[in-house]
């Protein structure tokens, strides 16, 4: 199964139209730095928030830098949901010099 990825321009794009984006890393990494509008969903809860994934429409999914993001995709299209692993995660993001919020 081959799950699509797109770049965090691509995902900066999408995000202005309303794309769902969900962020499976731990819920501290999450308050440390993170891409407006994502929900947290952490990766080992991911089976039981299927609800938090589209069923309409893509769910763009990021992690860290790609790796845990591409697992849950790989788990949610065995499930059905059409999701996109954004690569190079929150990291790329902030390379990229996009703003991030923080609970800091």
């Amino acid at each position: 199964m081959t799950i699509k990825e797109i770049s965090v321009d691509e995902l900066a794009e999408l995000l202005e139209q309303g794309a769902s984006l969900v962020d499976v890393r731990e819920p501290d990494e999450y308050a440390a730095a993170r891409v407006s509008g994502g929900v947290l969903v952490p990766l080992a809860t991911v089976p039981d928030h299927l609800d938090a994934f589209a069923t309409d429409g893509p769910t763009y999914v990021i992690c860290r830098s790609g790796g845990r993001s591409m697992r849950a995709c790989e788990f949610l299209a065995a499930q059905g949901r059409e999701v996109v692993n954004v690569a190079g995660g929150t990291l790329a993001w902030i390379e990229s010099g996009r703003p991030v919020d923080s609970d800091a």
